[in-house]
């Protein structure tokens, strides 16, 4: 079971709902949240780089007693900077131009494309006892996370909730009244990209119609700036969980996409 947000603010819980939220601070991504100990969290922070696209500056993992800290092309574990691949007895980090991974012995596996890509796949024992950003994994979507009890909230509201209070931090809660547009008008090409013949083994795999709306927002977000941040963010992150979920896609990038 997989956590992961991309691209332009997507998320998806590891019970399956994928929204947006576009907050700055730090926030709680995933944590054990069962009693006062916890066994690991993983907190991340964002920050819009020179293009103006979002990117996960850094993510603090703590595993017990151990923390680990990740910047691109960088781990610093309990404040010492150290070299890849490097293990201890709770975790393994590697490294490469392109991923940073992270395996922790409670169950606990973490992907990182060191810029806006992240992945937390973890171990069924936390079912049910996790919170944060990824939400509760109680494998049911939408309920405790947008719908808590009787309160439902929308996706900016429960990003909201899962930030970090740091007492020096300079960083606004995004607007909990502002509406997604609506962006109807890209949803045939969205669907044109991501049925193409190199994702023939992928569209049973997933829930396809859930990437429909992530790259259906970020063709709203770009505002005609076809870059290839806002054109290929999210197909690549269809590609990503394609294969993790044991499919095969083909070569989809061309020299003229992506």
């Amino acid at each position: 079971y997989v956590c992961s947000t991309w691209g332009n603010n997507h998320f998806k819980t590891f019970d399956g709902d994928i929204y947006q939220f576009p907050g700055i601070c730090e926030y709680n991504f995933v944590s054990d949240c069962r009693e006062s100990y916890k066994e690991f969290s993983v907190h991340i922070q964002r920050a819009l780089n020179d293009n103006k696209h979002p990117e996960i500056q850094y993510i603090l993992i703590t595993v017990k007693d151990l923390t680990v800290y990740l910047r691109p092309k960088l781990a610093v574990v309990d404040g010492r900077i150290v070299k890849t691949p490097y293990y201890s007895s709770a975790v393994l980090i590697e490294s490469n131009d392109i991923y940073t991974k992270v395996y922790a012995k409670l169950g606990l596996i973490l992907i990182w494309n060191q810029e806006d890509a992240l992945m937390v796949e973890l171990d069924s024992k936390f079912n049910n006892h996790t919170c944060g950003l990824c939400g509760d994994y109680n494998g049911i979507p939408i309920y405790n996370e947008f719908i808590n009890g009787g309160a439902s909230y929308n996706s900016i509201t429960y990003g909201n909730l899962q930030k970090i209070s740091k007492p020096n931090a300079k960083c606004e809660d995004p607007d909990e009244t502002q509406a997604l547009p609506s962006c109807n008008g890209h949803r045939h090409e969205c669907e044109k990209l991501l049925t193409s013949s190199a994702f023939a083994d992928c569209q049973l795999r997933l829930n396809f119609e859930m990437y429909i709306q992530a790259c259906m927002q970020d063709k709203c977000a770009c505002n005609g700036t076809e870059d290839s941040f806002c054109l290929c963010s999210t197909i690549s992150e269809y590609s990503r969980q394609c294969s993790h979920a044991g499919g095969r896609p083909g070569e989809w990038r061309t020299q003229y996409f992506c």
